[in-house]
């Protein structure tokens, strides 16, 4: 059997539909990992976590672009770390990020540490509901 241009062309599109279809179908499968934030250590770093409790504090750092939210659910404290630009988009929404005070609410984040202590980088606007 002769190899051609046209037969590589063929196998090459029936390969990438395949692996396209394969991930249409098991991309909603795919739940980001809920924890309690007393369960976090530094062996998370890097990974995308969910993670619900109250808010007790909402705090504008200096450059007023960027909010730091303290979280606590009951196991332990820490601490959500939103950039200008989620800030922005949560403003657009016509939300202060001051009503998520003594709010209960579901976090997805990124883990970091910052100052030998964890964090949680908030990925988007859409990472933050009230709950």
């Amino acid at each position: 059997m002769k190899v051609t241009d046209d037969k590589i062309l063929k196998i090459a599109l029936i390969t990438s539909l395949i692996g396209i279809i394969g991930l249409i179908i098991t991309t909603p499968t795919i739940e980001v990992k809920e924890v309690e934030i007393g369960q976090i250590t530094r062996s998370m770093i890097d990974e995308e976590v969910a993670i619900k409790g109250v808010v007790e504090n909402v705090q504008a750092l200096s450059n007023g672009e960027t909010y730091i939210l303290t979280v606590n659910d009951g196991t332990g404290r820490i601490q959500v770390v939103i950039f200008q630009s989620a800030v922005v988009e949560i403003q657009e929404s016509e939300t202060p990020l001051d009503t998520f005070k003594e709010k209960h609410v579901e976090v997805i984040g990124t883990i970091t540490e910052y100052n030998s202590k964890m964090e949680i980088i908030l990925q988007n606007s859409n990472s933050l509901k009230i709950v």
